[in-house]
Order: C-alpha cells, then sequence, then structure tokens
C-alpha cells in the first residue's frame, strides 16, 4: 500500500503522478489497450467477492455516498482521494469508525488517502471508483478511471459538456466499463410508477410536458478571497480555468452544497443540477432515453431564468417552468395530468394514480437502492438503470438549454449528429478547451 500523500507537495509532484500513470498503463500513445479487468479470469468480481471502492472526491456528497456503500456487505471502502487535507482526515475517520463500530470486517487494512487521484487509480486491489467531485471534473477523472479497468459510480450531470458526454460513452465501449450516472430517482417507487403510468398511455397521449428546476448557470463572478492552507487549489480548479478562490464554491467545512454548481466554469447552474433529475425522468417516462428534443425557443427576455420551450421530433413541447410545485414534473396528456416529485404523486383525475382509493405519497414512498443496482451490474456485466448513454442525454439537454440561455435565440439540434443545424457559434460551445493544470 503506498505512503499515504502529503498535501503540500508541489504540481511538480503531480506531474510525475500523471507521467507515471500514462507509463504504466501505456496510455500515452497507444501501445497498450488496457482491458478491464473481467476479461481476465484472475480480475474478474466473483460473486461471493467484495468490491473494493475508491473514492475521488470526499467532501458532502462524497460522504453521502460512503454512507450509501459503508452497509453494503458487498463492497468496502479502500481508498479516499480530495484536495482538502481536512477532506482527507474527515472521509477515513468516517469510514474507519464506521467498519470497526459496525462491520467488524475481518482483515480491513483502512482507508488510504491520495491528494492525486491518478495515483488512487494505480492500485491494482482497487475495483471500481466513485466520482463525486465537481461537474468540471468528472469526465477527466471517469475515462482515466476506465482507462486504468475500473468501474465507475459517477454523480449527475454526467458532464459539464456535450462533447464530454460523448467521450465518457466512447470509453465505456472501449473498456467495456459499468458505468452508473447517480440519478437515483429512478430507482425510486414514485418515478417508478411515473413512468409506468405514463407509457401505459392512462394520461392519453401527452401533448406537454413542465419542468421545474433551478437557474441557468453564469459566469463566476465572486470577489477574491484569501486561499486557506490545506487545499491544493490548482488541482481543485484542474482543467477548469483557474479561478480566484471563494469559500462559497470550495468550504472547508461543508454545511449545505457549495456553490460551484452555480457557475458556467464548474458546474451548469441549478438548472442542471436538478435537470439531471427531473428532465431525466421526462425523457424517461416519454421513452426518450436515447434522444433529445430537436428544437430550443429561449424567452425573450434576455435577463429571464424560465421560460425555455422544447420540443421533440415528435410534437411533445417541453417547458422551463415554474408552475409552483418546488422541483417537478408535470406531464399533461389528453386524458389526464400527473405531478411528480421527490414528496408527491398526483394526478388528475385521482383514480390514475389511485384506481382503488388511498394515499400515493404512503403507496409510493420507498426508495429503491440505486447503489446496490451498480454493485450487481459490476458483477454481472449487465447495464444499470441509468447507464452512460443514458446520462448523457439528460445532461445533454441541460447543456443545450444553457447555451439556448446564453444566445438567447432559437436552436435546431440534431440529437443524432450532436450538431446544432447552421448555428457555428453553438457548435463551438459543445465543448471547452481544457486547462492545462500539471
Amino acid at each position: 500500500m503506498k505512503k499515504e500523500k502529503n498535501l503540500t507537495e508541489t504540481s511538480k509532484n503531480t506531474t510525475s503522478s500523471r507521467r507515471s500513470f500514462i507509463k504504466n498503463t501505456s496510455l500515452a500513445f497507444g501501445a497498450i489497450t488496457i482491458l478491464p479487468r473481467h476479461v481476465f479470469g484472475k480480475g474478474f468480481v466473483a460473486p461471493s467477492d467484495k468490491i473494493n471502492l475508491g473514492y475521488i472526491g470526499v467532501g458532502k456528497q462524497g460522504g453521502i455516498l460512503a454512507n450509501k456503500f459503508m452497509t453494503n456487505t458487498q463492497a468496502q471502502i479502500v481508498a479516499g482521494c480530495d484536495v482538502w487535507s481536512a477532506k482527507q482526515d474527515w472521509f477515513k475517520e468516517l469510514v474507519e469508525g464506521y467498519y470497526a463500530e459496525e462491520r467488524n470486517i475481518s482483515n480491513y487494512k483502512g482507508v488510504s488517502n491520495y491528494l492525486n487521484y491518478l495515483e488512487l487509480l494505480e492500485r491494482k486491489d482497487i475495483d471500481a471508483v466513485v466520482i463525486a467531485t465537481p461537474d468540471h471534473w468528472h469526465a477527466t477523472q471517469a475515462i482515466d478511471a476506465m482507462n486504468s479497468g475500473k468501474d465507475v459510480y459517477c454523480e449527475k450531470p454526467m458532464t459539464n459538456t456535450i462533447h464530454e458526454g460523448r467521450a465518457m460513452i466512447k470509453a465505456v465501449e472501449k473498456n467495456k466499463s459499468i458505468l452508473q450516472v447517480g440519478s437515483m430517482q429512478r430507482s425510486w417507487d414514485k418515478f417508478i410508477k411515473a413512468q409506468e403510468i405514463v407509457s401505459s398511455g392512462k394520461l392519453g397521449q401527452i401533448t406537454k410536458v413542465l419542468v421545474n428546476v433551478g437557474d441557468p448557470h453564469r459566469s463566476y463572478d465572486l470577489p477574491v478571497q484569501e486561499t486557506p492552507k490545506g487545499v491544493d487549489w490548482n488541482l481543485w480548479c484542474g482543467p477548469a480555468p483557474l479561478l480566484s478562490y471563494h469559500e462559497s464554491i470550495a468550504p472547508e467545512i461543508v454545511k449545505s452544497y457549495p456553490a460551484w454548481r452555480d457557475f458556467k466554469e464548474t458546474g451548469g447552474g441549478r438548472l442542471a443540477d436538478w435537470g439531471t433529475h427531473m428532465f431525466d425522468i421526462a425523457q424517461w417516462c416519454l421513452g426518450m432515453d436515447r434522444t433529445g428534443p430537436v428544437t430550443y425557443i429561449p424567452p425573450s427576455d434576455p435577463k429571464a431564468v424560465r421560460g425555455l420551450r422544447m420540443f421533440y421530433e415528435n410534437g411533445i413541447e417541453m417547458v422551463h417552468e415554474d408552475f409552483g410545485r418546488e422541483w417537478a414534473v408535470r406531464f399533461i396528456g389528453t386524458e389526464g395530468t400527473l405531478d411528480v416529485s421527490r414528496s408527491f404523486l398526483e394526478s388528475t383525475p385521482s383514480t390514475i394514480v389511485l384506481p382503488n382509493g388511498g394515499d400515493a405519497n404512503q403507496i409510493y414512498s420507498s426508495q429503491n437502492n440505486h447503489y446496490q443496482d451498480w454493485l450487481t451490474a459490476i458483477k454481472t456485466r449487465n447495464q444499470p438503470i441509468c447507464d452512460v448513454e443514458t446520462g448523457h442525454r439528460s445532461a445533454t439537454i441541460c447543456n443545450v438549454a444553457n447555451i439556448a440561455y446564453d444566445l438567447g435565440r432559437p436552436l435546431t439540434w440534431n440529437p443524432d449528429k450532436e450538431k446544432f443545424k447552421g448555428d457555428a457559434e453553438a457548435n463551438k460551445m459543445r465543448k471547452r478547451k481544457k486547462r492545462k493544470y500539471a
């Protein structure tokens, strides 16, 4: 086991680690393609074996996901990586404390901490990684992980650009990887029932869908603060522009979700943060998991943060609109409507949801195990409920929506070619130049 990294190490060590990783895996010149573990008998995870997990990003969301996997006897967490020394220490104490007090795992060697995720990926005993870093890191880290032979649980939104999503799909195909996206509502009873109702035709023909989620992204505009000790800020920014530090986007002690989600350099706004939950449900219920809207029409007011209209090829309209029911989705059909969120599942008429009466919030309240679904997929090599293509398509809606709000003009999108028709400026916005941070 490698010696724990010290957070004060310089970018020279980061560069060295990346070069070592490339050399060891022969990725630099494509000389050897790293095959996933399941191709080889020795590396295959048998149904009876524990799956060793490494965590990349161990802040608030990393801790939440640790709690999901620590209780599962099919997996054990053996490593954590973060650019904050305090978060490394907190994560190690969290996991080791739980295993010691609750699980009493024999031969457990504890959690090894890393500053650079590439060093974590070098470990041959790690079967899969959980990525819970800010959005701008997802694609780079997920692709590196898959190229090193590891399966991936990637937090949503899966990517911050359209181009990154297609690159992740290619990495899954090349490595035969199992990748689950953290759009866990697909595993919840309320949303499963909503999908059954809409797809069964009980609402009649769907004509319109309203989706209420947060605001589009905006450019980073926070005042400069002194960078605190204990964080490698260059590595936190990574492939994004080198932003000035502000505690609201990267607090040392996290009490609520950090605001990096609001800015286009590091996230997709709350539109993408919640959109990859709620637009994802719309996609699923409409049977559009492998495609998306073809026309995006932003509101006429350039300052508006709601009102984007989207049209599928079959004529169904989807609107980014606050219809007064929290973050939720409303399906409008010729025979009735259906509202669904984490708090409610209701229809008009009510008999669509409850043909025999009762309380839908009690009947459809449980949350099935999105995390077990991923572990099962790792062992069976079958695709999980929210695979890479699904995650890409839901993220693409959010990415195109942000582009439409930015440009303030109608856009025609080809979901098959993944290009805008007759708009060179919009097409350039499908990807971004990555900063050389090491």
